[in-house]
């Protein structure tokens, strides 16, 4: 039998604090097991996908924001354990339709429209695991410097970096697409052990509402979806975006728009069905 007695510095009337310890070790390595339970974590996803809103609320690319539900979804990325668990999954459920919430009540929209894009490198997390964090951090800081360079000469301003990717705001359209224009152009000088980096970009026109120094709504998810969907380094624009570009400055930067085709239309989350997306080509000299 253990002995529960108090200790020698226990007070008469109190627990002893030094088995305390111990039984909540074990209740809390209880509730992680229970919280990974693969069943149970798959069980709860399945829920979210039915939920109102962004099922993939809470990924980087989903939690714009210093304020309101995204805020507090990076706050929870960090307080529960980075392995999937059952918790977190709850939490952010209820933090994607408290966001649904917001963009149907009209609260998710600002008051002027401006550009946003995303960029992300292709095949940089498989080169970065072979060549190690030196190699990795001298390839990041090259990158940075040539694309923020790049956004800052053309209006732009740098919202957030994530890893290997930024997310930025213009003005406008146009100037949106310049930067990315001049950053891909200039990135083709930049090499390290042999990997060149390619950019896949997403441009898109909204009016995301701003919190602080960044951004939250449904516009930034737009955003998002259309760099996604660049796939091997294809610069993206939601058709919105190429309306108030308009077809003469295409031209005049020597591009031109070709719908982008998703196979079997299948819907991308967080963003309305209505959405079009575009790949801007070079149009090729004679």
């Amino acid at each position: 039998m253990p002995d529960n007695s108090p200790g020698p510095d226990a007070k008469p009337g109190e627990p002893d604090l030094e088995a305390v310890p111990v039984a909540g070790q074990r209740i809390v390595e209880w509730l992680h097991k229970t919280d990974q339970h693969p069943t149970l974590v798959s069980m709860t996803r399945r829920i979210r996908k039915v939920l109102p809103g962004d099922p993939g609320f809470g990924d980087p690319l989903s939690t714009a924001g210093k304020g309101g539900p995204a805020r507090i979804a990076r706050v929870a990325d960090r307080f529960f354990d980075p392995a999937p668990g059952a918790t977190r999954e709850v939490s952010l459920g209820g933090l994607q339709v408290w966001q649904s919430i917001l963009e149907k009540c009209g609260r998710g929209r600002g008051e002027r429209e401006v550009t946003i894009v995303f960029t992300d490198l292709v095949g940089f997390s498989a080169w970065a695991l072979e060549v190690g964090d030196d190699a990795t951090l001298t390839l990041l800081r090259l990158v940075a410097q040539t694309v923020e360079t790049a956004i800052t000469d053309h209006r732009g301003t740098v919202v957030k970096r994530m890893g290997d990717g930024i997310m930025a705001v213009f003005p406008a359209p146009c100037l949106a697409l310049d930067a990315m224009i001049d950053a891909r152009t200039k990135l083709k000088r930049v090499e390290i052990g042999g990997y060149r980096p390619y950019m896949r970009v997403g441009i898109h026109t909204g009016s995301p509402r701003p919190i602080g120094d960044d951004w939250l709504g449904v516009d930034v998810n737009v955003a998002a979806r259309v760099m996604e969907a660049g796939g091997s380094g294809n610069l993206m624009m939601s058709g919105h975006a190429l309306e108030v570009l308009g077809e003469e400055e295409l031209k005049r930067r020597g591009v031109f728009a070709r719908p982008h085709r998703r196979f079997f239309k299948q819907k991308m989350s967080g963003v309305p069905s209505d959405v079009r997306i575009f790949a801007i080509k070079r149009i090729k000299s004679d």
